[in-house]
């Protein structure tokens, strides 16, 4: 049921007493975890906490690289996926686009993009962490382009280094076939 379907319960809820709305939006709140913090972020939080934020999955990723290349290509994915998904939680809390474009670019810069074959099992898992890999650099240049440009130009640098990277390595095919560009102009 959408409020926006039912403007008399909307009319009705506008004319609740201040303390018995308090007291709902407190209990819904509660129910929603991401919101929670959501909140906690916008009301009691500044400028200082959203880069201790950024700092604090950099250096959570930076502690993690290490492992990354003794690993296989499975358990690579695993963890890669984990990263990404902090970075998804922290534009969920923030809404920070420009922060989110920041990380993804600093986490897919910085982990290794090959892994030993697993001799056992049916599934290729080179493949599916390639498959991962593009598609999260895709929909992150995607975002990329949506922001302002005088963002864009601060990361522009940081894009065009991990291009090279891209391009000089084994995924430069599927990254050509997913019409990634080889540089940010």
């Amino acid at each position: 049921m959408k409020l926006s379907e039912h403007k008399d319960l909307k009319m009705a809820i506008t004319e609740l007493p201040l303390k018995e709305k308090d007291k709902l939006l407190l209990r819904l709140i509660a129910k929603d975890k991401v919101l929670t913090e959501h909140l906690h972020y916008k009301l009691l939080e500044g400028e200082l906490d959203l880069e201790d934020r950024k700092e604090k999955i950099k250096t959570d990723v930076t502690n993690q690289i290490p492992s990354l290349a003794k690993l296989n290509a499975k358990e690579a994915l695993a963890i890669v996926r984990k990263m990404i998904t902090s970075v998804n939680h922290f534009y969920k809390v923030t809404k920070d686009s420009f922060g989110e474009v920041e990380l993804k670019v600093f986490i897919l810069h910085n982990i290794p993009l090959d892994y030993k074959r697993s001799l056992f099992g049916y599934r290729d898992y080179g493949f599916l962490f390639s498959a991962f890999y593009i598609k999260t650099l895709s929909v992150t240049l995607n975002k990329f382009h949506k922001l302002h440009e005088d963002l864009q130009f601060d990361l522009k640098e940081e894009w065009n280094h991990l291009l090279d990277k891209i391009y000089s390595s084994k995924l430069a095919a599927e990254a050509a076939a997913s019409s990634i560009p080889k540089e940010i102009a």
